[in-house]
């Protein structure tokens, strides 16, 4: 196949260099053009037909978000926003999710380890993958989203009796994607932990909503678990599960980080085993360290019914392969199996 065709906006000369040597040299992928800005931008996506645009939010001239909305009108491409880590830049980019854009990434952070140069990179790299094997049907320019049922836009859903939990770092977003946009309607509570900053867990979950059948949300403290409804952990946060009143209801605090991650896979996980839900199925995504590997031996221990992500199909096999050493895992699988497994255990 040949490599996909990426052209870099960005105003920050470091970020331009940055993607013509070290995204360049991703295999599959060929770095055609770098801009400085929208309007040179304009030109060379004119000349060389890019497959895929990153984009930079905040810039001179012209703002990234304009020229998103421009593009999607004049000639709709896969575009994905690089964003700061500050409160303007998690608005500007739901804004962009909205506005067509087909995801979005941190850029690297000095002194942060989980956004750091190598991180930023290989995220990256992954999304531009995946985006490029979206064709624009998909892809929501029109602004229009996949038709849902009456139930599911009202919101009106019965509580669920099982629980899907769900855990990631590194690489999870487009797993997770994946996996809730080929769900079918009819699916029990889904609870998702994915490592992820304050706010822009809101532009996650809003992204996939407008594809998927079943509803995905940001989690909010108090929320009773529904059948066809996904909850996403708030950045920032730690996100657990409890059984209260005949109802699975999810608690999000303000606890410290636990190995390191605020929200924690291993909190979510941990709830999860203590609520003996029947037929609860625990999953561990793509992501760098352990985060998840002890709650899910604790599930499986439990009797939860426990899967990893095989090697192969993960960015960083470091979660699921910890979880694996440690003997908490039953069915190690790639994404296609996870999902063909969901949709036989819950039809």
């Amino acid at each position: 196949m040949a490599d996909i065709r990426v052209l870099c906006v960005d105003d920050s000369a470091l970020i331009r260099k940055l993607m013509n040597e070290r995204l360049g040299s991703v295999d599959g992928i060929d770095v055609i053009a770098t801009a400085p800005d929208p309007f040179i931008a304009a030109e060379k996506i004119k000349t060389l037909n890019p497959d895929v645009v990153t984009l930079d939010i905040e810039m001179p001239r012209m703002d990234g978000l304009t020229f998103l909305e421009k593009l999607m009108k004049i000639k709709p491409l896969p575009v994905i926003m690089a964003s700061s880590l500050t409160d303007k830049g998690a608005e500007q980019t739901i804004k962009a999710i909205k506005s067509g854009a087909f995801d979005f990434v941190l850029k690297p952070q000095p002194g942060s380890e989980e956004h750091s140069v190598e991180s930023f990179i290989m995220e990256l790299a992954q999304k531009i993958k995946s985006a490029a094997k979206e064709s624009v049907r998909k892809q929501r320019f029109n602004g229009i989203a996949k038709a849902k049922s009456v139930t599911q836009i009202t919101g009106d859903c019965e509580a669920t009796k099982r629980i899907i939990a769900i855990g990631a770092s590194t690489g999870g977003t487009e797993v997770i994607a994946t996996i809730l946009t080929a769900l079918p309607e009819k699916t029990p509570g889904i609870v998702i932990t994915q490592h992820m900053p304050p706010k822009f867990t809101r532009a996650f979950a809003e992204r996939i909503d407008s594809m998927a059948k079943i509803n995905v949300k940001e989690a909010e403290d108090g929320d009773v678990l529904k059948n066809s409804t996904a909850y996403i952990a708030p950045g920032g946060t730690q996100m657990s599960v409890r059984h209260i009143k005949d109802c699975f209801r999810i608690i999000v605090n303000d606890d410290p980080p636990l190995n390191r991650h605020k929200p924690s896979v291993d909190v979510l996980f941990n709830s999860v085993a203590e609520c003996n839900a029947k037929d609860t199925i625990g999953i561990i995504l793509t992501g760098m360290g352990a985060d998840g590997a002890d709650g899910m031996k604790k599930m499986h221990d439990s009797g939860c019914y426990t899967i990893a992500q095989d090697e192969k199909s993960s960015v960083i096999f470091g979660m699921p392969n910890e979880a694996i050493k440690r003997g908490g895992v039953d069915k190690v699988e790639n994404i296609e199996g996870i999902i063909q497994l969901l949709t036989r255990t819950i039809s």
